[in-house]
């Protein structure tokens, strides 16, 4: 693990909120192995998140939790000391909750709006300030089908997915101007342990409706994230990673 980083590094800077694991943790490797520094942000999984850092030079860990607006100050803060600048903030950061409206607890829904869609405000508003100064930068919100065409007992979910798409396109056009780029990625089912109560004829029933005939996984959303960083003439966009299961 690399001390001491010059604030002048040529290296891109990269910050993935939920980076510890999953699609999060694919992304983090992916743009680490392509010659980002990064800022991997975790808020429980520290064994996960320490274990990542551990296989890189240019990974760094951050615990926060990103419901909370002081503690997205700090991870912001701690990477600007560091580093300097952040040229991409992938907010991938979510939690599921899967019951029927009249189940759902009203903290329930506020707890999945603020980790889904409240966090990514924050971020988003600290990290946008800088890329503004620096006339340059890219926000990458990972979404989901479901804030497309909704899922059945899955509504706070879907609600907050269907605002990070609408945040997405908001501010790619506010910000715009200052040349940052702000896109969606909505995947389908990825094989990550979000689905894992997901029972084997349910899977196989998913299946059957993708033209591709199989489940995505972690990579296929890592390499759109990739791709979206490298482009320069995509804004406002919800690419989706899903094998074709709504066409």
């Amino acid at each position: 693990m690399v001390e001491n980083q010059e604030k002048n590094i040529e290296s891109k800077v990269a910050i993935v909120t939920g980076g510890s694991r999953g699609i999060g943790a694919s992304i983090v490797k992916k743009l680490a192995q392509n010659g980002y520094i990064v800022v991997l942000n975790y808020n429980k999984s520290e064994k996960e998140a320490k274990e990542i850092e551990n296989k890189f030079d240019n990974i760094y860990s951050y615990e926060a939790d990103i419901s909370n607006y002081d503690e997205v100050k700090g991870l912001i803060d701690f990477t600007i000391n560091k580093f300097g600048k952040i040229d991409l903030l992938v907010n991938n950061a979510g939690i599921d909750l899967v019951k029927t409206i009249n189940d759902t607890k009203i903290e329930e829904f506020d707890k999945v709006l603020k980790t889904n869609l409240y966090s990514a405000f924050y971020t988003s508003k600290e990290v946008s300030k800088y890329m503004i100064n620096n006339k340059s930068g890219k926000i990458i919100n990972i979404s989901s089908i479901w804030g497309i065409i909704g899922a059945s007992c899955e509504m706070a979910y879907s609600v907050s997915k269907a605002g990070l798409d609408a945040m997405t396109k908001s501010l790619a056009k506010e910000l715009g101007p200052s040349n940052i780029q702000v896109n969606s990625i909505a995947p389908g089912i990825i094989d990550t342990d979000m689905n894992k109560f997901l029972t084997k004829e349910e899977k196989e029933q998913i299946i059957s409706e993708i033209p591709l005939e199989h489940i995505g996984n972690v990579e296929d959303v890592a390499d759109c994230v990739l791709f979206l960083a490298n482009a320069e003439y995509i804004t406002g966009q919800v690419i989706q990673v899903n094998g074709g299961w709504n066409i």
